[in-house]
């Protein structure tokens, strides 16, 4: 399971996804999260399911790499599932109890799967195909007006660069935990749910203490160099310019979100017989 969390990752390549500015790719995959909340139809969910697979390949990564993120949320998602069935209006076709299953629900709670599913791949396009450094250079750039309100705009980006800079690190030293304790005979998988969290607590321990001592080294590093935060006319080692493919690519965003809009319309429009 921690094999599979690939948050925080970044693949190196030259495609043309990891050659866009990073500030358009976070705006681009804003307007692509709208668009799936926009979508109502499955006529829109199969246009962005086609969309999504293609910018995937467009990003040259495998897509296993993408399907191996899904994992750590099989259990959300399923649980959102049944919450959706359960809970949703129209004629029963299946009652248990106080619940009711409709055909209404099932479709609900479908489209629910499939949105979380394609958020989330929105989400690893972006971190697979930006290193974290440019990601937050460019989130940092893209709340830049914030400054003028005396809002720490570099101090949330600095922060957010260490997070996803460590997620990868703190991954591999808890497997490197959990490796140490099966090797002492511990047992993480069988029992029940109580005891398997009991079993987690030689893990989480010195999994704190490390954190904490990496934390505390990464801190005493920066005072080394003289690191302010406040420093004022900081230069830049990247400057960022929109490109043409960034142009391009948000053209092709705005008419995905066109194309979910006219697909909604046209579906509705022919079920009231218009």
């Amino acid at each position: 399971m921690i094999r599979d969390i690939t948050l925080g990752q970044y693949f190196p390549g030259t495609s043309v996804l990891h050659n866009m500015d990073p500030r358009a790719k976070i705006l681009l995959m804003i307007v692509y999260v709208v668009t799936l909340f926009v979508a109502e139809t499955v006529a829109a969910y199969a246009f962005l399911i086609v969309t999504t697979l293609l910018i995937i390949a467009a990003s040259r990564i495998s897509l296993k790499f993408y399907l191996r993120g899904l994992k750590p949320l099989l259990f959300i998602m399923i649980f959102t599932a049944v919450l959706n069935m359960l809970y949703s209006q129209g004629e029963p076709i299946f009652e248990f109890w106080v619940f009711s299953i409709s055909w209404d629900g099932i479709f609900r709670a479908l489209f629910m799967v499939i949105r979380i599913m394609l958020m989330v791949l929105s989400m690893s396009v972006l971190t697979y195909t930006t290193s974290p450094l440019l990601l937050t250079g460019g989130l940092e750039r893209l709340l830049s007006p914030l400054t003028y309100l005396k809002v720490p705009v570099h101090d949330f980006a600095m922060m957010m660069n260490i997070a996803l800079r460590f997620i990868p690190t703190l991954l591999e030293e808890t497997e490197k935990i959990m490796n140490a304790q099966k090797a002492r005979g511990a047992d993480f998988e069988s029992g029940s749910l109580i005891r398997r969290a009991k079993a987690m607590i030689p893990i989480l321990i010195p999994l704190f203490v490390s954190a904490f001592r990496r934390a505390e080294e990464l801190a005493v590093a920066m005072e080394c160099r003289c690191y302010e935060s406040d420093a004022k006319n900081r230069t830049r080692y990247v400057e960022y310019r929109f490109a043409l493919r960034d142009y391009l690519a948000a053209a092709c965003c705005i008419a995905a979100l066109a194309a979910v809009i006219l697909l909604n319309n046209l579906v509705l429009l022919g079920s009231v017989g218009l």
